[in-house]
């Protein structure tokens, strides 16, 4: 390629990067791009929101697009972008065949965030009071279209190494198609660090996360109900406050400062709320992907109790920074004893540095990520040669999918 790339991202929401990790995630995905010097462009078929990012202060051409309409052709065909970025599958759904179609040399991407059939899987599992099996997969509707998806692309981005080995084993996805990309953060600077508010001048218990996200509000009832109590008893004195973007009147409702649980609505500064806070709780009990809101309390410097699923992926080898457990007595008392021990404490935010140091560092992925898109692209007619189960479903899915879309686009009309 000789010119440098241009990115064409199909965003399924504008990103808010104050509002859900998705939103940060994304935004680390343009940056990174354009330090190479690429051209970034995000076009999205979403309403505006408040809180989304001002792309253009990135430097970043925005464009909103429309479903199922034949505009789109014309738009893609002028811009002719080297490497279409789908922002989850279902934005490969509905844009694939059109970008197939009109820009056929374009290297497909597809950041997957997290897995959907996974999370919807586990979800099921958990209210149907059973454990979680992975065979629950082969029979989740959303799995067979996320599959497809990402056969259909050229490359996937997976966020999480459970869920790339999860691909291969389960799934037969050849390694090929798939590549390890966690969040990336900058690296970790010694002197913020040691301006972190040290143990003494941080109190209560946080939980911060996106309420559109179902594990998390699961997580917060969880604590209403059976982990807070068990804490409080404990600790009369300390308060655990919740905050999240998009609250429905049903989370407002758990508001109880005689029990010390405040509901404190969207953060407009979520890293600071973190940064004062002694202690993350996050009782997830289904999901998938990585926990933006455990990377983001090791940055604050603050430890957390987490349960296995919350820590799925997130710190290899590497001792946690507090404690994971799937029991809520043993939580209870490992978040009691985390708030009252210094030193403790202390060796516990050291794991979360050095997690973040080993694990998420920016300069760790970025030389490797952009040299294999580019051999990618200069190796695209062999990659898809390659990827018969792709091509194949690329072919019988623009049929389908492209008369679906032009029958509800002549419906519109």
């Amino acid at each position: 390629m000789k010119s440098a790339p241009h990115v064409l991202i199909l965003g399924f929401v504008w990103p808010e990067p104050n509002s859900s990790a998705a939103g940060s995630r994304m935004v680390q995905l343009i940056q990174l791009f354009q330090e190479c010097g690429w051209k970034v462009t995000f076009a999205s078929p979403a309403m505006d929101s408040d809180y989304m990012m001002d792309l253009t202060m990135l430097g970043v051409v925005k464009k909103s697009i429309v479903l199922n309409c034949s505009s789109f052709d014309s738009y893609i065909k002028e811009l002719n972008p080297s490497i279409v970025l789908f922002d989850r599958f279902m934005m490969e759904e509905q844009f694939g065949w059109r970008v197939a179609e009109q820009c056929p040399h374009a290297l497909r991407l597809l950041d997957t965030e997290d897995l959907h059939c996974l999370r919807l899987a586990r979800q099921k599992a958990w209210k149907e009071n059973r454990d979680f099996n992975t065979t629950d997969l082969l029979t989740e509707e959303v799995a067979k279209r996320e599959i497809a998806s990402i056969l259909r692309c050229d490359i996937s981005f997976m966020i999480s190494e459970f869920e790339m080995n999860l691909l291969q084993d389960i799934f037969k996805i050849d390694k090929s198609l798939l590549y390890y990309l966690p969040f990336l953060l900058d690296d970790v600077n010694t002197e913020l660090v040691d301006k972190l508010p040290p143990y003494e001048e941080r109190d209560d218990f946080v939980f911060i996360g996106n309420f559109l996200h179902e594990p998390n509000w699961n997580a917060v009832q969880y604590l209403k109900e059976t982990i807070w109590p068990l804490i409080r008893k404990q600790l009369p004195e300390v308060n655990l406050l919740i905050y999240g973007a998009y609250p429905s009147q049903k989370v407002l409702q758990l508001h109880q400062p005689k029990e010390g649980l405040y509901i404190m609505g969207r953060a407009s500064d979520a890293k600071s709320v973190v940064r004062e806070a002694r202690v993350v709780l996050a009782p997830l009990r289904f999901g998938a992907g990585l926990k933006g809101k455990l990377l983001e309390a090791m940055e604050c410097g603050t430890p957390s109790v987490t349960t296995l699923i919350g820590a799925e992926s997130m710190h290899g080898n590497l001792p946690w920074n507090g404690f994971i457990t799937d029991d809520h007595q043993i939580f209870a008392d490992a978040a009691t004893q985390l708030y009252k021990d210094k030193v403790l404490w202390q060796k516990s935010q050291k794991n979360g540095i050095r997690i973040m140091e080993e694990k998420y560092l920016k300069s760790l992925y970025q030389n490797d990520l952009i040299q294999y898109i580019l051999s990618s692209v200069k190796n695209l007619k062999q990659h898809r040669l390659d990827n018969f189960m792709g091509a194949m479903l690329q072919h019988h899915t623009v049929q389908s999918t492209k008369y679906m879309s032009r029958w509800i686009e002549a419906k519109n009309k």
